[in-house]
C-alpha cells in the first residue's frame, strides 16, 4: 500500500486519487495512459490492482433486530453479524455514503437502489447492502422512514469496516466527524469484482460528488460485463 508522509501528504493524496480516476476512465475505454514520469499514475495502476480482487475486511457489526420476546414498547435486541454473514457465498452490491438522512442519500441513492432491486436480481445479484458510519439505531430509523423492503442497511458505527476499506474521511466541515467517502462495489463471495468510487476523495470535501456509485451506473456496468 502506498504510504505518504510529511506536511505535503494531503496534496499528494489529492494528486494520487485524481490520477487513479484518470486511469480508471481510460481503462474503461480500452486505453491506458501511463506517463512514466508521473509517480501518481504509476501508483494509481498499483492501487487499482489492489482494489479489484481484494477481500473485504473481517469485521463484526453491532446490529439491532426486532424480537417480540423482549417485550415492552421497544422490542429490539443486539445481534452481532460478521462480514461472512453478509458476504460469504453471495454476490452482492455494496454502496457506502456519508450519512443516513442526508439529502442525496435519502432523495436519490437509497430510494433508487430500492426501486431497481428487481433489475439487480435479474443480473445475478443476491443482496444489495447500504453501509454508513452510523450506529444501528440511526440506520434502523432511516430504513423505517424510507419504507425499505429490499435493500439491507449495515451499521458501521465505529467506522472499522470503512477504515479498513481505505474509505474513511473527515467531514468536520459539516460537523459529521469521520465518515465514509461515497463508493459502490460488486462483491462476490467476499471479493471485490467491480469498484465505483466517486471522484475527489479527500478530507472535508466542499462538495458531495454523486454519479459513479449511482444504482443506474452500477447496473449498466453489470449488464455490460454480462454481455461481454
Amino acid at each position: 500500500m502506498l504510504q505518504v508522509h510529511g506536511c505535503h501528504a494531503s496534496a499528494q493524496w489529492t494528486v494520487f486519487y485524481a490520477a487513479l480516476h484518470a486511469v480508471l476512465r481510460y481503462c474503461e475505454k480500452g486505453m491506458l495512459l501511463l506517463s512514466l514520469d508521473s509517480a501518481g499514475l504509476f501508483f494509481a495502476v498499483k492501487e487499482i490492482m489492489m482494489i479489484i480482487g481484494r477481500k473485504v475486511p473481517n469485521v463484526t457489526f453491532r446490529t439491532r433486530v426486532r424480537d417480540e420476546a423482549v417485550g415492552g414498547p421497544n422490542p429490539f435486541r443486539w445481534q452481532d453479524l460478521t462480514s461472512d454473514d453478509y458476504f460469504k457465498g453471495k454476490k452482492v452490491v455494496l454502496f457506502s455514503l456519508p450519512g443516513a438522512f442526508t439529502p442525496t442519500c435519502s432523495t436519490y441513492q437509497l430510494p433508487d437502489f430500492e426501486k431497481l432491486y428487481s433489475e439487480f436480481k435479474a443480473e445475478g445479484v443476491d443482496e444489495i447492502y447500504c453501509i454508513s458510519v452510523n450506529d444501528a439505531f440511526v440506520m434502523n430509523a432511516w430504513g423505517k422512514s424510507q419504507g425499505l423492503e429490499n435493500v439491507k442497511l449495515i451499521p458501521d458505527g465505529s467506522g472499522e469496516f470503512t477504515r479498513k476499506m481505505g474509505m474513511l474521511v473527515a467531514k468536520d466541515n459539516l460537523g459529521f466527524g469521520m465518515r465514509s467517502w461515497r463508493y459502490g462495489a460488486v462483491i462476490n463471495d467476499g471479493v471485490v469484482e467491480q469498484w465505483f468510487e466517486e471522484e475527489g476523495y479527500s478530507d472535508n470535501c466542499d462538495s458531495d460528488p454523486y454519479g459513479v456509485s449511482s444504482p443506474q451506473n452500477i447496473l449498466e456496468k453489470l449488464k455490460e460485463k454480462k454481455a461481454a
